[in-house]
């Protein structure tokens, strides 16, 4: 299989209402910022999506009005893991049924299975699509490793296993991962911060929440990078380091909601038990991103006094 995209992919936050509800009209607009600003694919309800308080009829929602909103323009991909394979299953076959191009599958979480378990869970979701399934590999979050050894296997055993995002923030896995499977494996950064470490291993380009707020950028440092302009890419990869350490200030979503909301885009608040960022932090937040070049309006206005 071709890769399923190549640059950035932007793990885009899932916006709700006052009511807690899915907030489809900005779900269209948010599509549409992205489709016209360089960015290279939409992940949809993972990590960022809030995906593990939404229930899978909202998360089925948001895949469909999100290939529906994007009109083939950038791939769609969706995020389908759980915790349970039957559930990850039926989740995945609905995404393809929707029109996905490719499926997001996160280990499962808190039950914390073995490496043969890893390998039946991803066998059993391959045996059952068709579209291009990612790995995704958060060990932070889930307590839960896909050794690389693993990859490999599950690489050369499916088909339609084609890339992993790699959020371990551990390189040396990384390049364990390109050494066993020969370079052949598409593998994405999971970190904002290691785009172009995984790119000069090999890597195809970033899952990114960086990107909700700097489409271009994230979308330069994979383009400068894959085309040669290795010291560019680098600068720019610098240049962002202390806005993505503080987009991380407190856990994900958290921040980069609030960035969107700085930049007044009504994406809403956070389902609990996530709460909104600290104001310290929020006015810190402020201000590097006005460093970075970042615009604020709206909820933002209120920072530059």
């Amino acid at each position: 299989m071709k890769s399923v995209f190549i640059g950035s992919g932007v793990a885009l936050v899932t916006p709700f209402r006052k009511d807690g509800s899915i907030n489809e009209e900005m779900l269209e607009e948010l599509v549409e910022y992205h489709c016209e600003n360089q960015t290279d694919a939409l992940i949809i309800c993972g990590t960022t999506g809030e995906s593990a308080t939404l229930s899978e009829e909202e998360r089925l929602f948001c895949i469909r009005r999100a290939v529906e909103f994007a009109k083939g323009r950038v791939p769609i991909i969706a995020g389908t893991g759980t915790n349970c394979t039957q559930t990850t299953v039926q989740l995945s076959k609905d995404a393809e049924n929707c029109g996905a191009d490719g499926v997001l599958v996160v280990t499962p979480y808190y039950n914390k299975p073995t490496q043969r378990g890893l390998i039946a869970h991803y066998g059993k979701i391959a045996e059952n699509i068709r579209i291009p399934i990612i790995l995704y590999n958060v060990g932070s979050r889930t307590g839960c490793n896909i050794e690389p050894e693993t990859v490999a296997q599950l690489m050369k055993n499916e088909e339609n296993i084609v890339a992993i995002k790699e959020a371990s923030g551990n390189i040396s896995q990384v390049a364990r991962i390109m050494e066993l499977t020969e370079g052949k494996t598409d593998i994405y950064a999971g970190n904002d911060n290691q785009i172009v470490p995984v790119l000069s291993l090999g890597g195809k380009g970033v899952i990114s929440v960086l990107a909700n707020i700097a489409p271009k950028e994230v979308h330069k440092i994979c383009e400068n990078f894959l085309s040669g302009n290795i010291k560019e890419s680098c600068a720019l990869q610098l240049k962002a380091l202390p806005l993505i350490r503080q987009l991380f200030c407190e856990v994900n979503p958290i921040p980069i909601k609030k960035a969107l909301s700085l930049m007044g885009k009504d994406v809403g608040g956070l389902r609990m038990p996530l709460l909104e960022l600290e104001e310290e932090k929020e006015r810190t937040l402020a201000r590097i991103m006005c460093e970075y070049g970042i615009e604020l309006s709206g909820e933002g206005n209120i920072w530059l006094t």
